[in-house]
């Protein structure tokens, strides 16, 4: 605990990192954080599961100056579960600190703006809003002064760019003070971000954690061949076989999800379906029952790939590759979180052979499967036109494991059980 406290972060805290059994920061935690009680603008460039929520979250607090009655920090996130997550990140780190004079609020879309705008009445030190909800209350409702923010976060802000929402994020930016400090943090730092980065920071301290591996080493990877199959029967058929504890099932468009959900359901599947058109409504019931693990089975778009900390995934199937294949490592990256084991299974056609071999390049390490028979059954390769070289089983060889038999239950329970 002494390396947070090196760190010069405000002291109460280190009671929130004790509860959490935080003992010492992450890597871009330590680069980042002395450089934000510094007043730099940064760049926080890392995957997902790098601490980079608390890189931002520890120095916004200990900046604070409850006495000062106005707008301190304005967080930003692009969908409505990433800005709750935030939300329930600051407000625990509050509490458990014992700094409630600090006050927190959550600006939404999707929840009642006359509510929004009655909780601004009195100027909360921090914001927590995704773009669309923010502009409407600074810039068309006039609701919540700007006038004096010190710090603005971007958070996942090359899923920002992809969604449209900078311009949006640029008029708000326009109304704060001239020596604002920017923090922006994402995955991916695109071309298209630049002009916007230009605009509002100076000589940002830029910091890129870069993993040895693109997967932990508990996450496994397997490809299923589709063959001559329908691959949403196909899709059913597998989740069926893994009994997970909770399982996410990709797919790339709504309507796809809409099908999908629907399929499962129809063949007994407790399933529940998120993406970025359902209604505020059933979106927070989505989110509840996922979070209460009330189903095993959620259908999902890259919406639930970024950033969202979903507790308990054990498995993911992806229907498909993700048209932008970096978003492989993004839907990768919602299991085997804080040392548990994961498996992902994606179905795959002759026509991703060549996204394969890249994904592949990236040193993605893939074994292979199918069904047959109700069963899952190890094969040596996916069929003509593939070569995955040095990864392919060698049929002559004994396997130790020939027939596959997937992980059930909660990342982590042999271990829980082996100590009771």
């Amino acid at each position: 605990m002494s390396r947070f406290s090196r760190l010069e972060i405000d002291a109460r805290l280190i009671k929130h990192l004790q509860a959490e059994e935080i003992e010492r920061p992450t890597e871009i935690q330590e680069r980042l954080i002395p450089a934000i009680l510094r007043g730099k603008d940064v760049i926080g460039q890392s995957q997902t599961g790098t601490g980079k929520t608390l890189a931002f979250a520890l120095p916004i607090l200990s900046a604070i100056h409850p006495d000062d009655q106005c707008v301190q920090a304005v967080v930003t996130a692009p969908t409505r579960e990433l800005a709750e997550q935030l939300y329930r990140v600051f407000n625990k780190c509050k509490k458990d600190s014992g700094m409630e004079e600090i006050r927190i609020r959550r600006v939404i879309g999707g929840t009642d703006k006359e509510r929004n705008i009655a909780g601004l009445q009195q100027p909360p030190h921090v914001v927590i809003a995704t773009p669309g909800r923010l502009h409407d209350l600074v810039i068309k409702e006039n609701a919540l002064d700007v006038h004096q923010v010190r710090t603005l976060v971007v958070d996942e802000a090359d899923q920002m760019l992809e969604m449209g929402f900078l311009e949006a994020l640029d008029q708000v930016a326009a109304r704060m003070p001239e020596a604002l400090q920017m923090l922006v943090f994402s995955a991916s730092i695109p071309q298209r971000l630049q002009p916007f980065l230009k605009k509002y920071m100076n000589q940002p301290r830029h910091v890129h954690v870069k993993p040895e591996q693109p997967s932990p080493k508990n996450l496994t990877h397997y490809l299923i061949p589709l063959r001559s199959r329908g691959r949403q029967q196909l899709a059913v058929e597998m989740a069926a076989l893994l009994r997970p504890y909770l399982c996410l099932i990709f797919v790339n468009t709504k309507q796809e999800a809409e099908e999908v959900t629907d399929l499962f359901i129809a063949h007994g599947l407790q399933t529940e379906c998120m993406h970025g058109d359902l209604s505020p409504r059933a979106r927070k019931r989505s989110m509840r029952n996922i979070e209460r693990a009330a189903v095993p089975y959620v259908i999902c778009t890259d919406i639930a790939a970024r950033g969202m900390d979903i507790k308990g995934v054990s498995h993911i199937i992806n229907l498909q590759l993700p048209q932008d294949l970096q978003y492989y490592l993004h839907r990768a990256g919602r299991t085997a979180r804080a040392g548990a084991s994961g498996e992902v299974f994606t179905i795959v056609s002759k026509e991703d052979y060549p996204a394969l071999h890249q994904l592949q390049k990236q040193s993605f390490i893939f074994r292979y499967l199918d069904i047959k028979k109700g069963e899952w059954l190890e094969i040596d390769q996916l069929g003509s036109g593939y070569a995955p070289g040095r990864q392919r089983f060698n049929p002559r060889k004994k396997q130790k494991n020939p027939s596959h038999k997937p992980k059930n239950g909660k990342p982590g329970y042999k271990k829980r059980r082996k100590r009771k």
